[in-house]
């Protein structure tokens, strides 16, 4: 990777709490009794009832006029709540009003009480992938586990949700709203969670490239902390090992990948497939250890009955010929 893209965002530490933050983009000012201020607050406003309407917790609309015009979207992943989305948004809208006074675009991806998207602008947005402002949160904690085994789990992870996330629209492995959550395994005491968001305006193409480099520049940083958020105009990428959405409520947690077998070839001149079809080692040992215990079950139990027997008569004969003896002698 090259120095450019290592340099071109911001690495922030958090501690274990919800991540938020407001991303004020100096591309442009305005005072604050322009018009444009106040078309800001006024859509602003409005958006979270404005999204909560909308099928898929999806609005993108503006107000004004020419230089005036403010351009505004905002979103809820799916499965929210009309009343958490709502308040999410809120939350969202007013800290851009407080916290970037005079700029003409900024965004904002706040994670409770679940986890949403607002951004405003003086231009439309395009449809494309925006990186301008990416930012990098991290957990200030490391792994102190298998780093080996843990990237190799978070990787498997990571690339099956970019997959499902953007996955062409209306197709089977489609979220049909580049969206996914998931859970794994890292040991029997420990899961990662993780989340996934494109916004809707994004091709399947535009999707993956912003996760997928989204995750890398998580790697290229931060690769060895214990959680991380990496959050574009475009996409939202968070990763922790603790459940901090409501999103995680109702999925299972997926197992560690499996060991990847190699089969050995067949040798030269001997049939292909041609034990496919009998049972494993470990089942036949089952079968005949199940059988030697059966033979045995009823073995041992047969040779004791036979042997009491022989006894039984050998002590009669015994008596039977010591009274004969008896009866003589008299």
């Amino acid at each position: 990777m090259s120095l450019f893209p290592i340099l071109s965002f911001v690495v922030i530490s958090f501690g274990v709490a919800s991540v938020s933050a407001q991303i004020c983009l100096n591309n442009g000012n305005f005072s604050s009794n322009s018009t444009f201020n106040a078309n800001r607050r006024i859509i602003l406003s409005f958006l979270p009832s404005n999204v909560t309407t909308q099928d898929g917790f999806y609005y993108n609309g503006s107000i004004g006029e020419g230089p005036n015009r403010v351009y505004a979207r905002g979103m809820c992943i799916p499965g929210s709540t009309a009343d958490d989305c709502s308040d999410c948004i809120k939350t969202a809208s007013d800290g851009l009003v407080q916290s970037c006074p005079n700029q003409t675009e900024a965004y904002s991806w706040p994670g409770d009480p679940t986890l949403c998207l607002v951004s405003y602008s003086n231009t439309s947005f395009s449809g494309s992938v925006d990186s301008d402002g990416r930012v990098i949160f991290t957990n200030t904690g490391d792994i102190t586990s298998n780093i080996t085994k843990f990237t190799e789990i978070w990787e498997d992870l990571v690339v099956r949700m970019i997959d499902i996330a953007s996955a062409p629209k209306d197709t089977p492995s489609s979220s049909n709203n580049y969206y996914t959550a998931n859970i794994a395994a890292l040991n029997p005491f420990q899961d990662i969670f993780a989340l996934m968001q494109c916004t809707p305006d994004l091709s399947s193409g535009d999707c993956e490239y912003c996760l997928r480099q989204s995750a890398r520049d998580y790697q290229s940083c931060c690769g060895k902390k214990q959680g991380g958020v990496v959050m574009q105009q475009s996409c939202f990428f968070r990763w922790d090992l603790y459940a901090y959405s409501k999103a995680f409520d109702n999925i299972m947690v997926a197992s560690p990948p499996p060991m990847t077998i190699r089969s050995i070839p067949p040798s030269a001149g001997a049939p292909a497939n041609q034990n496919d079809n009998r049972p494993s080692n470990s089942h036949d040992r089952n079968r005949r250890g199940i059988s030697t215990g059966i033979v045995v079950a009823i073995t041992v139990p047969t040779v004791v009955i036979v042997l009491i027997l022989f006894s039984l008569r050998f002590v009669l004969c015994l008596r039977r010929t010591s009274l004969q003896r008896t009866k003589y002698e008299c």
